[in-house]
C-alpha cells in the first residue's frame, strides 16, 4: 500500500511539471485527471484552437523514459479523449493526444500527435 501512494504522489508530481512545462510552452491547462468511462487522461491543455488530451508518464531514469508509453496506452487515452472531446473542443478545433515524459535531470520530452489512428 506505501509503495501504491509514493508511486500516486511521483505521477501527481509528473503532473504538476507536465503542466507547468505546457503553460511554458503557450498551453491553458483546461482540466487534470478525468475520468471517463473509457480511461483517464493526465491533462488536458488547449492553444488556440488545437485541444491536446496529455498523457503524462515519470521515470526513475532517462534510459527508462524508451519504455514508458506502449500502444495499448495511448490507445486508451486516445478512447479516453474521444469521449471527453465533447465536454472540451468546440467545433473546428483540433484535437490530438500528446504525451510528456518526465525524468531527473532531463528536460521534458514532450512528444506531441503521439496517437495516430
Amino acid at each position: 500500500m506505501a509503495e501504491r501512494r509514493a508511486a500516486d504522489a511521483v505521477g501527481r508530481r509528473g503532473e504538476r511539471i507536465a503542466a507547468w512545462w505546457l503553460r511554458l510552452q503557450g498551453w491553458e491547462i483546461l482540466d487534470r485527471r478525468v475520468r471517463s468511462r473509457a480511461g483517464e487522461v493526465d491533462l488536458v491543455a488547449r492553444r488556440g484552437t488545437l485541444v491536446a488530451f496529455v498523457e503524462v508518464k515519470t521515470r526513475r531514469s532517462a534510459a527508462a523514459l524508451d519504455t514508458a508509453i506502449d500502444a495499448r496506452r495511448l490507445a486508451r487515452v486516445a478512447a479516453a479523449a474521444e469521449v471527453l472531446m465533447p465536454r472540451y473542443a468546440a467545433p473546428g478545433d483540433d484535437i490530438r493526444v500528446d504525451v510528456i515524459l518526465l525524468a531527473p535531470g532531463v528536460r521534458p520530452r514532450h512528444i506531441e500527435n503521439a496517437w495516430i489512428d
